[in-house]
Formats: structure tokens, C-alpha cells, sequence
């Protein structure tokens, strides 16, 4: 994979909005921005009150893309192509969803907002998922010669 377009700046902004959609979503409903999380009480609710913050916070994620397009930022991206095939994209998705599970959260809730709030699960889930990526790139790379 070759990145085209990254520019420090946009990575900078991203970030910053990031952490300030974390830290609103937290002072304004006392939530973590997890999207297993967010994305699981849409599936499974649990209270009625919280569909409608849920249902937005996701709308936002899905037009944020289409938005950063539509204003010509993301110039000399036409489209994302996957180099994998369908069977492992989806065995790969699964495997995220019982990660999510097992780890009581995802890389979101717990990199991001577990990090922040310097909670000790959140510090070993991050270095579980980021060693556990190191480790599958530096398989995938260079001992199967797959990319």
C-alpha cells in the first residue's frame, strides 16, 4: 500500500478532532468514544435514551468521509481497493469482532480514550492490540512473502 496524500497537517487535524469528538462525547454524555462500544448498544441496546446519540455519532463517521471529499481535501484519492480477498476480509472482520469482545472494548475506546484517562486495562489492551499488529505485519511481510 502506498500512501499519496499524507501530509502532516491533515494528519495533525485529524487527530485534534479526534480527541476533541472523544473529549466532548465524554463531557457532554459522560461516554467513551469506543465504536464497538457505540456501535454495539445500536445493535443490542441496552437503554432507550441513548439510540439517538449513538445513531449520529456513526452518521457522523460515514459523512465525514463523504464531507472531507466533497470540500476537495482528499484530492488524488479516487478509490480504496483492497488487495485481499473477500474470505480473508471477512475472516479478519470477525476476528476484530471477537477481539472487541474478548478485550471488552476497541483500539478507539481503549487507544484513545482508555489512554487518556490513564486507565491501566486500557494501557495493556493497546499494547496487546499494537504488539499483536507488529507481530501479524512482520509475518505477513516478510517470513509468508504475501505483500
Amino acid at each position: 500500500m502506498t500512501i499519496i496524500n499524507f501530509t502532516p497537517m491533515s494528519a495533525l487535524l485529524g487527530g485534534a478532532l479526534i480527541g476533541l469528538a472523544a473529549a466532548f462525547l465524554l463531557l457532554a454524555q459522560g461516554r467513551i468514544a469506543g465504536i464497538s462500544g457505540i456501535a454495539g448498544g445500536i445493535i443490542y441496546p441496552e437503554e432507550k435514551d441513548s439510540m439517538s446519540w449513538r445513531l449520529v455519532f456513526v452518521l457522523g463517521l460515514i459523512l465525514g468521509g463523504f464531507i472531507y471529499q466533497w470540500l476537495g481535501l482528499g484530492v488524488g484519492v479516487n478509490h480504496i481497493q483492497a488487495v485481499a480477498d473477500t474470505p480473508l476480509l471477512i475472516t479478519g472482520g470477525l476476528l476484530v469482532g471477537i477481539g472487541t469482545q474478548i478485550g471488552t472494548g476497541c483500539t478507539s475506546g481503549h487507544g484513545i480514550c482508555g489512554l487518556a484517562r490513564r486507565s491501566p486495562r486500557s494501557l495493556i489492551a493497546t499494547l496487546c492490540f499494537m504488539g499483536s499488529a507488529i507481530v501479524t505485519v512482520y509475518i505477513v511481510r516478510h517470513l509468508s512473502g504475501a505483500v
